[in-house]
C-alpha cells in the first residue's frame, strides 16, 4: 500500500515472484466511472471507492482459499484497509511504502500511459493515514532491498509472542498456530529446574513446527515482528512487573504488552499509566475457560486503550471461542483495567456458581442417594439449567476410583487464587451488596479449618438424622431462584463499578462472550443476552419476576429444612434472604441509624420530611 507513484505494482511484481505467488494489481480492478473520473482530473471519494474495495476483498478470500497472494492497493484510509481485510485479518499482512511528496511527485511525471497525473498526488497525501500495523519501508531503498526487507521481516519473524508455558500459555500457543499464526514462545531458564521449555514443548507438538522457541529474552524479543505482540502467561502479582521490568530494556515505542493472567485490576491500572509514559502499550485481558477453552476457543476481556485493542484483535478473536451466531467470545470490554476487572466477578460469580452445586449435592446426598444417582438427577436437569459446571459436576461425580467413588477421597478443603477475596473487597467498597460472592468465598475458608470442623462435630452433633422434607424438583426449583439472584448481584457489581470508574461497559455485550468458552456459559447466561438489551437491572424484566414468584416456595421450603435438619447452606440461604432484604419498603435500617445517632451523632432523615435535611436527636 501508499499512494500512487510510490512503486507499489514494481515492488508487488518482484515480490510475487520472489514467493511464487499470484500477483494482481487494485488499479485494475477500478469501475470504469472511477477511471473516467480519475482521468478527467478528480479525486475519488469514498463512496467511488467502496465497491472497489469490497472486489478486492473478495478477490483476496478467493486467493485465500488456494493458497495466498499479492495485491497492491494505495488503501489510504484505516477504514479502507478493513474493509479490504475483512473476516480475514489474520491473515492478512501490509508492507506501507513511504516516500516525500517530493519523491513521489517526481516519480509520476516521469511515468507515462497512467489515469492518475500528479496534480490529484496531494489528495492522496490528504486522505492518507499511515497504518500503525504494517511494515514501513522508505522507497529511497533499492527494489532488491525493500524485497529483501520485506522477506526478513514478515517471513521470518514472528507475527505474535507468548511469555510464560504453564498450562494456560501452552494451550494458547497451541491455538495460535493452529489457527495459521506465526508465534515466538518463551519459557525462563532455570539450571536443573526448568531447561528447555519452549524447545521441548515445541518438538511435543506438530501444530507447532513453524513456531519459534526461546529461552532468552533479547532473542524471544528480536524474533517478533513490530510493533511486538506480547501476551504475558505468568503469575499474577510481583512476577508481573518483574516480567515487564525484564522486558523493558529491549522493547521498543509502540510495542504491545497484554496481561493474560488473574491479575488484581487496580494493578492492571497502575501498570497501564506506567507503560504509557514510556510508549509502551498495556491491555488486561481476562481469559476464561481454563485449560481446555484455553486450547480449543476461551473467553477473552480486553481492558485498554481501544486503538491498541484493534491491533491484537485479529489475534484473539480468531483464538477465542463462537457463539451461537459464530461471533467471537472476544470483546472490548473498556479502558485501563476494565478487562480484569470484569474477569474478576466473572470469577465471584463461578464461585457462587460451584457453591450452590456442592450444597444440592449435599442435599441429595442427605436424602440418601449416592453419587452416581445424584449424576443422574443433575442429569435431568440439563433440560431446564444446563451450564458448563453443571455438566462437568455430573462427570465428576460419576468418576470411581476402584469400587468407590473419587469424591468421597477427595479432602472437603476448598482452595482459592485469590479472585474471590478481590470482588468481596470490591464489591464492599463500591456498597453494593454482593452477598453470594461473598458468603461462597466464607464458605472455602470455613473448609480449609478441617481440624477444627472435626472437633466442633463432635462438640455440636446433630440431633436430626431424619431426611429433609424435599422433592428433587424442589430442589431444582431453589437451585434455579439462587443462580438468577446470584446472576442479578454479579452483574450489579458491574454495573455500579462502570458507572464509578466511567467504564461505559455493555452488559448484553459480555453476557454474548460468556455464552461459549468460559466457565460460567449457562443457558441463563444466553438469556441474559437478551435482557440486558433493554434494561442494566434484571429484577426489571417481566419473565425474571415471573420465574422468581414462581420459584419462591421452593426456595423457602428446602433453605427451612435444610436449616432444620442442620444441612449448610449458605448460598443456598442467602438468596432468599438477600430477596427478603431487598424487597422489602420499609426495613429495620431505621433502627440501625437510630442507634448510630445515639452514640455518635451520625444523624437520620424523617419519612415525614421530603426535603432530605438530616435530623439529630438528644436521645436521653
Amino acid at each position: 500500500m501508499g499512494v500512487s507513484g510510490c512503486g507499489k505494482s514494481t515492488i508487488g511484481k518482484l515480490l510475487s515472484q520472489e514467493l511464487g505467488l499470484p500477483f494482481f494489481d487494485g488499479d485494475n480492478f477500478h469501475p470504469e466511472t472511477n477511471i473516467k473520473k480519475m482521468s478527467s482530473g478528480h479525486a475519488l471519494n469514498d463512496d467511488d471507492r467502496q465497491s472497489w474495495l469490497e472486489t478486492l476483498n473478495d478477490l483476496a478470500k478467493q486467493q485465500l482459499a488456494k493458497n495466498s497472494c499479492v495485491i497492491v492497493c494505495s488503501a489510504l484510509k484505516q477504514k479502507y484497509r478493513e474493509t479490504l481485510t475483512k473476516d480475514i485479518q489474520h491473515s492478512s499482512k501490509w508492507v506501507f511504502l513511504q516516500g516525500s511528496f517530493e519523491q513521489i511527485k517526481e516519480r509520476i511525471n516521469n511515468r507515462e500511459g497512467h489515469f492518475m497525473s500528479s496534480d490529484l498526488l496531494k489528495s492522496q497525501f490528504d486522505t492518507l493515514e499511515a497504518p500503525k500495523n504494517a511494515l514501513q519501508i522508505a522507497i529511497s531503498l533499492s527494489p532488491e532491498n525493500i524485497i529483501k526487507t520485506i522477506k526478513n521481516e514478515l517471513m521470518t519473524t514472528s507475527e505474535f509472542g507468548l511469555f510464560g508455558l504453564g498450562v494456560m500459555g501452552k494451550s494458547l500457543c497451541r491455538n495460535l498456530a493452529t489457527n495459521g499464526f506465526k508465534i515466538s514462545m518463551f519459557n525462563r531458564h532455570v539450571e536443573g529446574v526448568e531447561e528447555d521449555i519452549a524447545k521441548n514443548f515445541k518438538a511435543q507438538h506438530s501444530e507447532l513446527d513453524q513456531a519459534e522457541a526461546f529461552d532468552d529474552i533479547s532473542s524471544f524479543i528480536n524474533s517478533l515482528q513490530t510493533p511486538r505482540k506480547i501476551m504475558l502467561m505468568v503469575n499474577a502479582g510481583k512476577t508481573i512487573d518483574h516480567v515487564i521490568e525484564d522486558l523493558f530494556p529491549f522493547l521498543s515505542k509502540g510495542d504491545i504488552l497484554i496481561d493474560g493472567g488473574n491479575s488484581n485490576y487496580n494493578k492492571t491500572k497502575e501498570r497501564f499509566a506506567y507503560l504509557k509514559t514510556k510508549n509502551i502499550h498495556f491491555i488486561g485481558a481476562g481469559v476464561s475457560g481454563g485449560e481446555e477453552g484455553a486450547l480449543k476457543g476461551p473467553s477473552i476481556m480486553l481492558g485498554g486503550n481501544k486503538e491498541t485493542y484493534k491491533e491484537v484483535q485479529p489475534f484473539l478473536e480468531a483464538i477465542a471461542a463462537k457463539d451461537k451466531n459464530n461471533l467471537p467470545c472476544c470483546t472490548y470490554i473498556g479502558n485501563e483495567g476494565s478487562g480484569h476487572f470484569v474477569k474478576m466477578v466473572h470469577n465471584g460469580i463461578e464461585y457462587v456458581e460451584m457453591q450452590l452445586l456442592a450444597e444440592v449435592f449435599m442435599v441429595l446426598k442427605k436424602l440418601g442417594n449416592n453419587p452416581d444417582e445424584i449424576a443422574t438427577i443433575l442429569e435431568s436437569w440439563k433440560t431446564t439449567v444446563n451450564s458448563y459446571l453443571l455438566e462437568i459436576t455430573i462427570a465428576i461425580l460419576r468418576k470411581k476410583e476402584g469400587d468407590d467413588w473419587l469424591v468421597n477421597k477427595i479432602m472437603d478443603k476448598a482452595g482459592n487464587k485469590g479472585t474471590g477475596n478481590w470482588t468481596t473487597i470490591t464489591t464492599a467498597q463500591l456498597g453494593v451488596p454482593s452477598t453470594m460472592i461473598a458468603s461462597a468465598l466464607f464458605a472455602r475458608y470455613i473448609s480449609f479449618y478441617k481440624e477444627d470442623r472435626i472437633l466442633a462435630s463432635q462438640n455440636f452433633p446433630s440431633s436430626n438424622q431424619v431426611k429433609p422434607d424435599v422433592s428433587t424438583d424442589e430442589i431444582l426449583k431453589a437451585y434455579q431462584f439462587a443462580r438468577i439472584i446470584n446472576h442479578y448481584q454479579g452483574f450489579t457489581l458491574i454495573q455500579e463499578a462502570s458507572k464509578s470508574y466511567k467504564w461505559n461497559l455493555n452488559l448484553s455485550e459480555l453476557a454474548r462472550i460468556w455464552t461459549n468458552g468460559c466457565i460460567i456459559k449457562s443457558d441463563l447466561m444466553i438469556e441474559l443476552v437478551t435482557i440486558f438489551k433493554t434494561t442494566s437491572n434484571i429484577l426489571t424484566n417481566e419473565n425474571i419476576l415471573k420465574e422468581l414468584n414462581t420459584l419462591k416456595p421452593a426456595i423457602k421450603k428446602v433453605v427451612s429444612e435444610c436449616i432444620l435438619h442442620e444441612l449448610p447452606i449458605p448460598n443456598l440461604s442467602e438468596s432468599i434472604n438477600f430477596l427478603h432484604s431487598f424487597a422489602i419498603a420499609n426495613s429495620s435500617a431505621n433502627i440501625i441509624q437510630a442507634q448510630r445517632d445515639y452514640f455518635g451523632a451520625h444523624t437520620y432523615q424523617r419519612k415525614d420530611d421530603t426535603s432530605g435535611k438530616f435530623y439529630h436527636t438528644n436521645w436521653n
